[in-house]
This record gives structure tokens, sequence and C-alpha cells, in this order.
């Protein structure tokens, strides 16, 4: 700590429980009559929050350009945060409390600028130490010390510290000479940021403050001295003609994963939800957080017993014993823990990492948190449907059958209209009603930007769906395939229930399907609307407007299919291959006895059509067996002419693939197909055979490991008699009196009574 007449300086590492701990006793020995903390000054106005009830850290601070919230900075704190607890204990006791950082009215317009200028080409990478240093000091000051982890060293040496005596001095004086080594800042505003801190400090002790206490980071420390406060000069010309742009600040819930460094957040921290439990524990750090260890894997039904904690206390004890030092930190524990706990392995340790080091801790805000009117009316929401907020992912099972489940059924869908993706479909159905979702629900804290986003469009979640919808239905005018796309729209509309933008939807679709030509996109168009028809019943939702553009949309179909599917390359037929399947996928769907007669026709005209891709006329083949179009007989005569010696070996193998591609039971259960395919292989000359092969692998490939090696077992044992007449046949060492031993004992199983048959 650094002291003037006026001033003291605490130097300390943002979201660090042993700063944290010194800081606030030292503010309570010194008593101060006002608090400058590293901080946007654009916040000063929502600070008096942070004392009122529901407001509970991890929180934000949230800084954003009105009408553009994509520009936006956020303020972490947790309740280890030294800034929280310094802004706490100033509130608290009536002491004027600023921030002193440059406002982010001028940060964000900086980055907007530096975002437009055009960026140097890239030139071959050349170590700078000086440029590494200055983007992480803290590892230069471990390597001074003789550790190679910068994060582990200030831990232990800050972080885990129960005392403040002589901290702050320390810190100016490390930071000092590491500065003196680094002439860049970490930052390239840091010179700016410096400057507008000893403007601040310079107005307190103009207003008369006696005791001003200033937090700031501890990089910035030795850049507020009084030799450095007293060039005004000097810093009003760094921050003249500086660019400003509009911002507005709030309060938002945070969450400890966003701590992390990977997260964004420049100063985050590795291990928040460890740090949390240094900061709550008065004691016995190690017993205490191995009994949370214990009880985490106990509630993942994995056996810990009190012998295992014992050992694992000791011999994490021991290990910073052996490296001199005079608590475990978190990787003594890790070791320990993994070592005896989990016996070496490191999957416990993930589930560790994830819910303890880390942790999924959510904070909260007042309910009067200033907040634009859509997220208003989304907390409304969320309290009346109970569906509240939470950092660990969750399963929501909806019946959508019951008026509560189906109110946040269309919560959910029209908040993921909006962008805003706090829930995700697991599954749309169980069994074969259409009465159940399952939405798998996380919130994040950058969901509040995509809700203030979405504001635009409303200030109800209902409004501002509604007129998304009809702009993105708008839009798709431009998209290269609008047709598919408003069908998506539609299904989205109506699963959200937004009757005043459905119209509007309908009425493009019903336009745009009018003139659509193109059978690729008439194919891709009908899986959504197919979606559509089979939550009529659930959603009560009127389907008249979207039976007009289906009827449409199969009849043109299913007249201009059999010319697209002439002359296809390979490519080409890949991708019909793939319409084909969604499109009987969705007749499926649909249970119309009308378009299965239309759909039936056409696959059939298709699957004898003369230039048709094999792999095209193999899969229509399939899908009318499949649906009992066609019978063994069927099929075994179009694949006699398919391999026939007269067509090429490369259509025959297109044909077999799109005929067998993703199951290999016909094979195993029909006797004459495989015999037709045992002569065709036969009957294949070497030179044709060798390039033919990687088709054939291509093909087996996709069935099964089981069907696989049942299919290789059978060929091995050599092929069976031929058979006429399109029957099947019954194995040779088929047993009937073993057979009829069973029957007994199955119709008693089945509850069938043999007497009556």
């Amino acid at each position: 700590m650094y002291r003037s007449t006026t001033v003291h300086i605490f130097g300390i590492r943002h979201h660090g429980p042993g700063s944290a701990r010194s800081l606030r006793r030292a503010l309570e020995d010194l008593k101060p009559d006002a608090i400058l903390l590293e901080g946007p000054p654009d916040a000063e106005a929502v600070l008096p929050l942070l004392l009122q009830r529901g407001m509970q850290p991890p929180v934000a601070l949230f800084i954003y350009v009105p009408g553009q919230p994509q520009r936006a900075a956020f303020y972490p704190f947790a309740v280890f945060s030294p800034e929280w607890q310094a802004l706490h204990y100033g509130l608290s006791h009536n002491i004027a409390v600023r921030f002193m950082d440059l406002p982010q009215a001028h940060q964000l317009a900086l980055k907007e600028e530096a975002s437009q200028t055009p960026t140097p080409e890239p030139q071959s990478p050349v170590r700078n130490p000086q440029s590494e240093m200055s983007l992480d000091p803290l590892r230069w000051l471990a390597e001074a010390a003789g550790h190679n982890d910068g994060e582990e060293w200030w831990e232990r040496m800050v972080e885990q510290r129960r005392d403040g005596t002589d901290l702050f001095a320390a810190i100016l004086e490390a930071m000092t000479a590491l500065r003196e080594s680094v002439p860049e800042p970490p930052d390239p505003i840091g010179p700016q940021r410096e400057a507008y801190m000893r403007q601040t400090i310079r107005a307190a002790q103009r207003q008369g403050f006696e005791r001003i206490a200033v937090v700031c980071g501890a990089w910035h420390v030795p850049a507020l001295t009084p030799e450095a406060i007293a060039q005004a000069k000097d810093d009003k010309a760094l921050l003249s003609g500086l660019p400003k742009v509009k911002v507005e600040a709030t309060w938002t819930p945070w969450t400890y994963s966003r701590l992390l460094y990977f997260s964004g957040y420049g100063a985050g921290v590795v291990s928040p939800g460890w740090y949390h439990h240094l900061w709550t524990t008065p004691d016995q750090v190690t017993v205490r957080w191995m009994a949370r260890v214990a009880r985490l894997l106990r509630e993942a039904d994995l056996d810990v017993s009190p012998a295992h904690l014992i050992e694992a206390v000791r011999l994490a004890e021991s290990l910073a014993a052996l490296r001199n030092r005079a608590l475990p930190g978190l990787s003594e524990l890790n070791e320990a823990t993994q070592t005896v706990v989990c016996f070496g392995n490191d999957t416990p340790m993930r589930l560790i990492h994830d819910r303890l080091i880390v942790g999924e801790r959510l904070g909260t805000v007042p309910s009067d948190t200033p907040m634009p009117p859509l997220q208003r009316d989304l907390a409304h929401a969320q309290k009346r449907q109970r569906l509240p907020v939470d950092a660990a992912q969750r399963a929501l099972d909806l019946d959508l059958r019951k008026p509560t489940d189906l109110d946040r059924s269309l919560l959910l869908h029209r908040l993921n209209l909006l962008g805003v993706r706090w829930g995700v479909v697991q599954r749309a159905s169980t069994g074969k009603g259409t009465f159940h979702e399952v939405w798998q629900l996380q919130w994040k804290p950058e969901l509040a930007v995509n809700v203030i986003e979405a504001s635009v469009w409303g200030n109800t979640v209902v409004d501002a769906a509604t007129t998304y919808a009809r702009h993105l239905a708008d839009q798709t005018a431009e998209a290269p395939e609008p047709l598919p796309a408003l069908t998506h729209l539609v299904d989205q509309v109506l699963l959200a229930d937004l009757p005043d933008a459905l119209p509007h939807v309908m009425g493009r679709l019903q336009a745009e399907s009018a003139v659509a030509s193109d059978i690729a996109h008439l194919m891709n168009a009908l899986p959504p609307l197919a979606n559509v028809m089979r939550y009529r019943d659930v959603r009560q939702t009127d389907m008249g407007m979207v039976s007009q553009v289906v009827d449409g949309l199969v009849a043109r179909m299913c007249v201009g299919l059999p010319g697209a599917c002439a002359s296809l390359n390979d490519e080409a037929a890949a991708a019909m291959f793939d319409r084909l399947i969604g499109v009987d996928s969705a007749m499926a769907l649909l249970r119309d006895d009308g378009y299965r007669a239309m759909w039936q026709a056409v696959v059939a005209h298709l699957a004898d059509q003369h230039g048709v891709h094999g792999l095209v006329a193999g899969r229509c083949c399939r899908l009318l067996l499949d649906q009992g179009r066609f019978v063994g007989s069927d099929v075994a005569r179009r694949m006699s002419l398919a391999l026939s010696p007269a067509n090429e070996a490369e259509q025959a193998a297109a044909w077999l693939e799109g005929f067998l591609k993703g199951s290999g039971l016909l094979l195993l259960h029909d006797e004459v197909l495989w015999q037709v395919l045992d002569d065709w292989v036969k009957a294949l000359p070497g030179e044709t055979f060798t390039p033919l092969l990687p088709l054939l692998r291509r093909t087996f490939s996709t069935f099964t490991a089981v069907e696989r090696r049942q299919i290789g077992e059978r060929a091995s044992r050599g092929s069976v008699s031929r058979l006429e007449g399109g029957g099947r046949s019954e194995e040779a060492s088929f047993d009937s009196a073993r057979a009829a031993k069973v029957l007994p004992l199955l119709a008693q199983l089945l509850g069938v009574n043999t007497d009556e048959h």
C-alpha cells in the first residue's frame, strides 16, 4: 500500500479471495471518507442496487449502446472480488463511492474505431518477450520467484493468505519493478485509462476528501503515484478529443463459468469455485474441501469412504510439505483426490472440475433493476410459469395437454425464434403421440444480450416474436432457397403460437409456392410442413392454409419428379437420395391416403424408369418394399435386371447401394435377394471386381456390426440353392421337434391359451 497525505492506494487482483480479505481489513482500519475503484463511471447510477434485497453475486455490470447491445462491456463481480467487497463496505457505511476507469462511452467508441481500421498483413511470428510479459505479468513474477505457473504462484502468495500484513506494499514494489522492464502497456488504451484514473483522484482531492482509498488492479498502482498525479497537463492532452457514444448501464446475473479466462473476460480466474471455497471457509480448508468432493461423488453414485478422505488429506498435506508450502493448494488437492479417491481415473476429476473447481453458481439481481421492457416481460413470464434461470443444464419434460406445460413450450419456442437459445428441444415426441417435448435448459449470461437485441422488435415476448417472424418472412425473398426457408418459418410460427404473424407468413409461402418450379426446393419444403401438420391436434391451430400449400406442393412435386431424376450425375443423385428419404418420411407424417397413393405411383415409376441413376432407382425400390407395395418377387426381378451383365458394373453397384444402404437385414432374411446378389458377385470379371470393390465396401459399411458379421458368416457357409417363385426356404438343419418344445413356454409368456387353437 502506498500512503500519501490523503491517498491510500490498494493494488489488488480481480476476483481474488486473499486480495478481497486483505482489502476489507485494510478499509476497516483506514475508515476512508471516499473510495475510488477501477470500474466504469457510466454505471454509478445503478450502484445503490447493490444493497437491495435480491442482489446475490455473481453478477455483472452491463454497459451497452442503446439499439446496438452487441456493443457492450461486462464488469463481473463475485462475492470474493475485492471490488465487490469495497463497494459493499462503502455503500453500507454511507461513504462516497466512485468508479475511476475510462468511461465505457469512450472505450466502446475507441473499439469501434479500431475495428474499422484496416489490419496490416500478417507477418512471420517473432517471439517478443516484452509483449508476452505485458500480457501476463504474473507469469514473469512467478518465474522470477522460481515457479513456472503464474496463477498457482499468485494463489499461494496472495489468495490463500488470511492476513493483510504488508501485502499491498509488496504488490506496489513488485509491480513498480515489473513496469520498469515493460515499456508497453497490457492494452492499447492503457495510457488513457490511467490518465482518467489520475484525473478522478485529483477531483476527489479538490473536493476535500481527507482519506481517499484507491482500489485498482495491481498493474496500475505504479501509475498512480504522487509524481504521476502531479502531471495534470500530460493527462489532459491524452484525454482530449476522445470519441464518445451514448451508453446505458444495468445489472445482470453472471455465472462462475463465465469468470474463466476463456469466457471472454480478460481478468478472469481459472478456479472460481475454489476461490469461493477459500472465501467462505473460515478454517480447515483442506478437510472441508475434501468433504465437498466426497458429497459430490456420492451424489454421482461413486463410493467414497471416510478412509479415502483421511488418506487424501494426508497425501495433500504431504505434497504441500515436499513443495515447501504452508498449506495444500488446488494442485495438491487435485493430485491427492485423483490418486486416492478416484484410483487414478480422470473421469471423476472432470465432474469435480465442472461442479466444484469452476462451479455452477448463478447470481440474481433485484426486481427493480433497470431493464428493457422485453427483458422485464420475460422475467415476469419466467416467474409466472415457474421457470427459474439456472446455470446448470437441466431437462424439462413437457406434456402439451397441460395448460401450464403448453405455455412453457410456447415461451421457449418464441425465445428460440428471437434467437434467445435458453432451451433446446431434445426430443419432439415420445412413442406414437405428439404430446411431449423434452427441453434441455441452461441459462447463460450472454442471453441477456440476446434479449436486449431482440427488444427492437417489441416490448413483450409475443409482440417481438410476431414482428420478427414477419420480418424473417420478408427477408426470405433474398434467400437462396426461399420456399424451404418459409416452410421452416411456418413451423416455428405455429409451434410458437403467433396467430398475428401466421397470415403474413402464409401469404408469403403461398405466393412463393405458386411460382416455385424447382423440384429440389419443393422436396426440401415438404418435411417442415409435414411437421407442422403433425401438431395440429395438440396446438389447436387452423391447418386450412397449410393444407392448401401442401396440396399444391405434393401435386407439382409428383408431376415434375420423373423429369428431375433423369440424367443425374453421382453428386446430384446423392442429393436426390436424401430428398427421397425426407419426402417419404414426410408422407408418413401426413397420413393422407391421397398423398400416399400419388407418392407411391411416382416412386414406382422411378423404380422402372429408363435413364434414372442406379442410386435413385435402388432407393425407390427399397421404399416400395418397406411400404408393402412391392413383395419379394417384385424386388428380386428388379434386382436381377439391375445386376444383369448387360448393365455397367458401376451402375449396378449404385443400384445396390441405393437399395441396401443403411440396413442389411433384407439380405439375411430373403433367400432370393441373397442368391441374386451372390450370383452377380460371382459373375463379375476380375478386372471389374477390383475397381468395384470400394463401392461395395461403402455400401456394406452402412450396416451395423452385427449385420456385417452375420452376412460374413453366411457367405462363409457357401451359397444356397436357388428358389423359384420368390418363396422363402427353411434351413436344412432346422429341427422342428426342438422348436416345438419351446412353444408351451412361449405361449405362457404371451398369455395365449393353446387349448383354444
